[in-house]
This record gives structure tokens, C-alpha cells and sequence, in this order.
């Protein structure tokens, strides 16, 4: 047999009846429905004297689910609409548009609302929460890690409020806040270009938006990790005013610019104050180290408490130096905290751990961020909300619902794996029966999905 055989008497025609595509978003249709979501967001949009024709927080939920489907533009919501006898009746493309353009910023702060509302209630259906990890362990339990980064999205037309980035591109400069444990997009602000990465202000603002996200019950003990542009004397007071409020833990482990100061204290480290670093699993790092500088700083006017520790390496080929680590053969990256118990090693390989908010911004791109849809700043800004809504469906779908490999994949492979599902819709004895062909690798775990979506308890 040869290769191309394969296409011997095969034709393409218009005709098939009871197919569906794209049939895995059942499952994040569902579970927005039961955890409450959908009826929170009408509540949250909702405007005194105006019953719109298709109910907002329906149209909301409908453009989260195709988002989290890789939907790029609010066109993209007919690849939903176009099946209706899976879906029901879904809003077009222009009433999608309307939808958003009420999005005004009185909603936008009542939709913050309504999602932490329905976080409290998901986390609650959590067997316990995930703990975050970091070299190869688990984080101190019950402690709710807080990743914030800046990321810069290109626009390639002329946007309201897109301007030069300091990369030299054009287009915007988004901050955001992720929770590590769980993978949800906490809070995001859309700000313009050219907004510096270290303004205090805006750090502030979301830190509040994602304290706030955080259920009452889980907000005891949290650590918030930033890069070096969260290292202001602003962010690091509002941080310790909240260690000291309503009996609250409230940890930080922020990076720290290298000056000449640090770099005279570097010089003064004895030998053997150096430690080895570890690895992210767990094991040395071969030709890495740690040291404390605190002690060898002045560090007046900075919150008490704080700890500046440093890590040195040696270079990778390629590596850009600064002329001290060219004189001194080493690669130095610093940061502070104000955790007191821990080894070194441990609080540096923690901190290091951040990193991994690049790998939620990437999905987050991958997920309605990389792309905005209008020339409006407010719509852009109420779909960023709806992309942090989307990467919340995709965490609570894998938590709550998927084991294995899909509970741990990223929305790429899921939607491959999963979301994009052909099935079959079958009737009868009054009921839809969705059916999915044995074949298929994931058949068995899309229905036990859809099974525990379909047992968790329907909103009061």
C-alpha cells in the first residue's frame, strides 16, 4: 500500500448532521453554570430599567469559554453560536460587541466582585488548595503564593492608548497578578505602552484587585514574589502595613537591582559565607551560591525586617556582564524578603520560582491576550478581564474536574486533546447524548469530566 492511498475515494461534501466540533466546551460551559459564574457576571452587568434581549452575563460567559477555545476575535464566538442544538441560542458577534462596550469601569469593579465571590465558592469544592512549589517541595502549607509581572503586547494598528514600549515596539504594557497554587489570573490592568514597569501606583492597584480575589479564608498567610520592578519603597511599605493587619501573614520575595553598594558588600562576603544554591528540583547547582548581604548594607529608610540575599553563577556563553562580573568571574542576581525562617538556599530556589509566571503569560497570550480586539481602550480593557476569566475556567476545569496528564497540560494541548473534541449528538428518551468515538485517547476522561462538573451542588 502506498502513502497516499489513504485518500483513494474520499470526497468532501456539505451534509452531515448531528456532528459536533469543538464539543469538549460543554465541559467549561457547565462548569461556569455550576459554580455560579454565569448568574454572578448577569448580576454584576446588570442596568436598572434595560432587559437586553440576550442576557449580558450569558454573553460574557459565552466569549470567557471561547477565549479559553483559543478565539482570537469576537467572530470567533459563530463557532459556538453555529451549534445551537448543543448550545442553545448564543448572542452574535454584534451583540457580543455591545455587550462589551457596556463594560464600563462600574462594572469592571463589580465583575472583580462577582469573581471572587465565585473563587470563594470554587475553592471551598477544593479537596484542599494546591500548594505552590519550589525546588522540588511544596511551599509552606496554606500559604497563597501572588506572581505579578508586566508583559508587553504588540498592537499592530493604531489602538486608544497604545504607544512606544521600551523594547521599541508599539502597543501596550499590561500588569497582572497569578496565583501559583492554582494558575488563575488574579487581576490584570491594561496600561498604556510607554507606563514604566516600576510604577508603584499601578503595582499597588493590583495588588489590591488580587488580595481581594483571594477568599477571606485563604487570605490569612500570602507571599507575594515580583521581579526587581516591584522593589519600590511604596510597594514594600503598602507590604509590610499589611503583615501587621487583622493578624495577617503577608510575605514578600521581590528582586533587588545590583548598585554599588551591593556590589562593595559582594566584595566583603567571606568564602565561607558562601552556600550552594540548589536546583529546581531540589538538588546543588553546580557552580551556584547564596549569601545574605543585609548586614553588610545600610539599608535606612527601607521597611525593618527586610533581608537582601544574592546568588552568584557562573556566566552562560553569551551571557551580557556587567564590568564587575567580567573582573570578578561571576554572574550576580539579588533579591529581598522579609521571611525570617528558611535556609538560604531554600528562600533563593523560592524566589527563583517565580519564573514561572512567563509560563502564565505565554498561555495567557495563547489565551485572548495576545490579541485585542478594538480600537476602544475600555473594550480592550473588559477583554483582558475576560482572558483572566478565561484562564480561571481553564484552571478550575483541570483542578476540579481532569487527572492525569490533562490536569496539568497547558491550554495548547488541552484544547488539542480536549476542547476540540468531534462528537457525535445523538436524541432520544427526551435527552441529548453527546458521544464521543472510542477511538479517541481522551474519551474516557472527557466524560468522567463532565460527570464531576455535572455532581458539583447548583448555586444558591
Amino acid at each position: 500500500m502506498q502513502s497516499t492511498d489513504w485518500s483513494k475515494g474520499l470526497s468532501v461534501e456539505v451534509g452531515g448532521r448531528g456532528v459536533v466540533s469543538h464539543a469538549g466546551l460543554v465541559l467549561l460551559r457547565a462548569l461556569a453554570d455550576r459554580t455560579g459564574l454565569t448568574g454572578a457576571l448577569s448580576r454584576a452587568v446588570a442596568r436598572r430599567g434595560f432587559t437586553p434581549g440576550r442576557d449580558r452575563g450569558r454573553v460574557l460567559t459565552d466569549l470567557a469559554v471561547m477565549i479559553a477555545d483559543g478565539g482570537e476575535a469576537i467572530a470567533d464566538i459563530d463557532v459556538v453560536r453555529h451549534q445551537a442544538d448543543v448550545f442553545g441560542r448564543v448572542a452574535s458577534p454584534a451583540t457580543c460587541w455591545r455587550a462589551l462596550d457596556e463594560v464600563d469601569d462600574v462594572r469592571v469593579r463589580r465583575i472583580a466582585r462577582a469573581r471572587a465571590k465565585v473563587r470563594a465558592r470554587v475553592w471551598s469544592l477544593f479537596d484542599r488548595l494546591p500548594a505552590a512549589r519550589a525546588a522540588g517541595r511544596d511551599v509552606e502549607a496554606g500559604v497563597v503564593v501572588l506572581d505579578v509581572d508586566a508583559t508587553l503586547l504588540v498592537a499592530h494598528s493604531e489602538k486608544e492608548g497604545a504607544d512606544k514600549t521600551y523594547k521599541r515596539t508599539f502597543g501596550f504594557h499590561p500588569l497582572l497578578v497569578t496565583c501559583d497554587n492554582t494558575g488563575e489570573m488574579l487581576a490584570i490592568q491594561l496600561r498604556p505602552g510607554n507606563a514604566g514597569a516600576n510604577t508603584a501606583a499601578d503595582h499597588l492597584h493590583v495588588l489590591g484587585e488580587a488580595f481581594a480575589q483571594v477568599p477571606a479564608a485563604h487570605r490569612r498567610h500570602l507571599l507575594v514574589r515580583a521581579d526587581s520592578a516591584g522593589a519600590t519603597h511604596a510597594v514594600l511599605d503598602w507590604l509590610t502595613t499589611q503583615d501587621v493587619k487583622r493578624g495577617r501573614t503577608v510575605e514578600y520575595s521581590i528582586g533587588w537591582s545590583i548598585g554599588e553598594a551591593e556590589r562593595q558588600a559582594i566584595t566583603g562576603v567571606p568564602t565561607s559565607a558562601w552556600a550552594p544554591a540548589i536546583n529546581a528540583d531540589g538538588g546543588l547547582r553546580d557552580g551556584a551560591h547564596v549569601a545574605e548581604l543585609t548586614g553588610l548594607l545600610t539599608l535606612t529608610g527601607w521597611p525593618a525586617g527586610m533581608r537582601v540575599i544574592v546568588r552568584r553563577e557562573r556566566p552562560h556563553p553569551g551571557a551580557q556582564l556587567t564590568l564587575f562580573e567580567e573582573r570578578d568571574g561571576w554572574r550576580y542576581t539579588a533579591f529581598v524578603t522579609n521571611t525570617t525562617l528558611g535556609a538560604l538556599q531554600w528562600l533563593e530556589a523560592r524566589h527563583r520560582a517565580h519564573a514561572r509566571v512567563e509560563d502564565r503569560i505565554r498561555c495567557a497570550k495563547d489565551t485572548g491576550l495576545r490579541r485585542l480586539p478594538s480600537r476602544e481602550f475600555a473594550i480592550n480593557q473588559a477583554w483582558c478581564t475576560l482572558a483572566a476569566i478565561a484562564a480561571d475556567l481553564i484552571a478550575w476545569l483541570q483542578i476540579l474536574a481532569l487527572t492525569g496528564d490533562l490536569a496539568r497540560c497547558e491550554p495548547k494541548t488541552l484544547r488539542y486533546r480536549l476542547l476540540h473534541t468531534a462528537a457525535r449528538l445523538v436524541h432520544g428518551q427526551r435527552r441529548r447524548r453527546l458521544r464521543i468515538p472510542p477511538t479517541w485517547p481522551w474519551a474516557e476522561q472527557i466524560t468522567a469530566a463532565f460527570a464531576r462538573i455535572a455532581a458539583i451542588p447548583a448555586p444558591g
